[in-house]
């Protein structure tokens, strides 16, 4: 459902870092710092925008432990949640932004990525009490006792996405896409989240750029609009072009399609694609996504037809039957709710676009 007027969206924005723990530092350039000052500038964006209510898990150079971070959010039943980074790494080539959503699944991961960020336990009094046991050092290791709802990872991606588009269309930054990675901040929040790494410091090009007040100004400039447009499309808000104003460096419109129809590509074979009218929505249910691909035929779908899927950002997320009727999607989200899939729900298509129904 979407907000009331007298609502609030609250998003809490998590500098990385700070105090005793500085995170990464090259060239004379320190995360923590980065991090904080395009953190408060995300949030002077925002907190100028109607509709926000702006939470911040530090404002200064303090020591914040990791489990307390998480915790601020999950308080205040925020809406959103975004930790943000500076990345490194000894090779001094290696350049661009990345944003991570929490992984489903714990292969196929960036260690390295996975035991840098978490390794601020570490630092903590009484971790192993605190983690319940989790070693940064084997990420293997289950995180946290739940995994992520499908429905806040694909609202997490959702916005991760955007991020990155924003990030590469408006400031010709290099991008190193969309990753899922067990990272405990995002795991234990209960809400979407992301963790964005602004860029490499140890890349002293960008690391100049990133330490820099206009390219941390950019920077926020996009991640903030990109988290209102997420506030417009996931609570049913008009989106009247009012994101924060913007330098727009290299971005060039996609051509429209000629096409008066847009062909539905979601189904697991070829031939079986169906055309959408503009204007009308088709509905599908999706039970789950996975990082490895399935048959559709397998006993994984616990006797379900018409399975369908997707494949983006390295995720395949798989979809039960399609109807034009509303009425009757959600009757097909009961259905697969009764057979074993209790956290399926509605995705829309529309206009070459898909969205979680609300």
């Amino acid at each position: 459902m979407g907000q009331t007027n007298s609502e609030k969206f609250i998003i809490v924005l998590d500098a990385g870092h700070g105090g005793k723990d500085p995170g990464n530092s090259y060239h004379g350039y320190v995360e923590k710092d980065i991090a904080l000052k395009t953190t408060m500038k995300v949030g002077k964006f925002l907190e100028k925008e109607d509709g926000f209510q702006v939470v911040y898990t530090r404002k200064t150079d303090e020591f914040i432990e990791l489990v307390d971070r998480p915790k601020v959010a999950n308080r205040l039943n925020a809406n959103l949640f975004v930790s943000i980074h500076c990345n490194s790494v000894k090779n001094f080539e290696p350049k661009g932004t990345e944003t991570f959503v929490m992984a489903l699944n714990r292969s196929e991961m960036n260690l390295e990525v996975t035991k840098k960020e978490n390794s601020v336990i570490f630092l903590e009094d009484n971790y192993k009490t605190k983690y319940k046991g989790f070693d940064p050092n084997k990420p293997e290791v289950a995180i946290g006792a739940k995994m992520l709802q499908e429905e806040n990872l694909n609202s997490s991606i959702s916005l991760a996405t955007k991020i990155q588009e924003n990030f590469t269309n408006n400031l010709n930054r290099n991008t190193r896409g969309v990753k899922q990675q067990p990272l405990w901040v995002l795991d234990a929040a209960s809400m979407p989240g992301v963790l964005i790494e602004l860029g490499f410091l140890s890349n002293n090009e960008e690391g100049e750029y990133l330490n820099s007040d206009e390219g941390q100004t950019e920077m926020a400039r996009q991640i903030a609009n990109s988290i209102i447009h997420y506030k417009h499309e996931y609570f049913n808000e008009p989106n009247n072009g009012d994101d924060v104003k913007q330098v727009v460096r290299t971005y060039k419109p996609e051509p429209k399609p000629e096409s008066k129809e847009v062909v539905d590509t979601t189904t697991s074979k070829p031939d079986e694609t169906i055309k959408v009218i503009p204007g009308q929505s088709l509905y599908k249910i999706q039970l789950f996504a996975s990082s490895k691909k399935k048959d559709v035929s397998s006993n994984d779908f616990k006797g379900l037809k018409d399975i369908s899927y997707t494949f983006e950002n390295n995720l395949y997320r798989y979809y039960y039957g399609k109807s034009y009727d509303l009425d009757y999607a959600r009757k097909m989200c009961n259905e697969a709710k009764n057979q074993g899939f209790p956290s399926a729900f509605i995705v829309v298509f529309a206009d070459g676009k898909s969205s979680a129904l609300k």
